[in-house]
């Protein structure tokens, strides 16, 4: 099966990952390596040991363990917008676009062939548990005029747009969809740790069906003509 990469912003990185055997294997291990330990635990010195390379070699790509998870986060956002695209193709329906989107958004990852080199599921808890550090920094401006939240930003606006088609009318596109994508994974993450603050339950079935149903029932009555 063909191998596929995804376009990723230049600002991410000193030298593109996904061009190197060694990039790739910091990408792939630093994802399991921060899934294991946290984010706060997690280390170059402990990845360059994970892959048998040094530190140094490590800094040549990433200028610090934060802009790897900016990446990785960044990467997640645009394979989700690649798997809506690729899912709407041929629709032209905006609510069924719509529903399709908070689906994709809602539902449990697997591994994607296409994309071997990378452990979805991982990064997927990844971006539950540690999305926020992204961008709740004091540096985040400087990193917004770098274009590194440019994937979060570009998927929202893909919403945002069939939200138009549906009621041209809505004021607040943007604002919907940025909350409903960060509510996919917040509620997520309440209902393994904080259960009081959700109404998914674990006890009740599949929490991504039940997160799905919550994402349609929250976008779908905001935005009713």
């Amino acid at each position: 099966m063909a191998t596929l990469q995804l376009l990723m912003n230049e600002n991410l990185f000193i030298r593109d990952p996904q061009e190197t055997e060694l990039g790739r294997k910091i990408v792939q291990d630093s994802i399991g390596m921060i899934d294991e330990l946290g984010f706060e635990k997690f280390t170059f010195k402990k990845l360059a040991m994970k892959i048998d390379s040094t530190e140094a070699s490590i800094y040549r790509y990433f200028e610090n363990k934060h802009r790897l998870l900016v990446y990785l986060i960044a990467w997640y956002w645009n394979w989700i917008e690649y798997r809506i695209d690729f899912g709407t193709q041929n629709i032209f329906d905006p609510e069924q676009k719509l529903a399709i989107a908070l689906r994709i958004i809602a539902e449990k990852k697997e591994r994607d062939p296409f994309f071997p080199q990378i452990d979805e599921e991982a990064l997927y808890r990844i971006v539950i548990s540690e999305s926020d550090k992204t961008y709740l920094t004091k540096q985040v401006d400087a990193d917004n005029k770098e274009g590194l939240f440019r994937g979060f930003k570009s998927l929202c606006g893909k919403i945002a747009s069939f939200i138009l088609e549906i009621n041209p009318d809505f004021r607040y596109p943007h604002s919907l969809i940025s909350t409903a994508l960060l509510t996919a994974h917040q509620q997520l993450f309440y209902a393994e740790h904080l259960p009081s603050l959700t109404n998914l339950k674990k006890a009740n079935g599949s929490l991504h069906k039940q997160s799905e149903d919550f994402l349609n029932e929250m976008v779908f009555r905001t935005i009713k003509v």
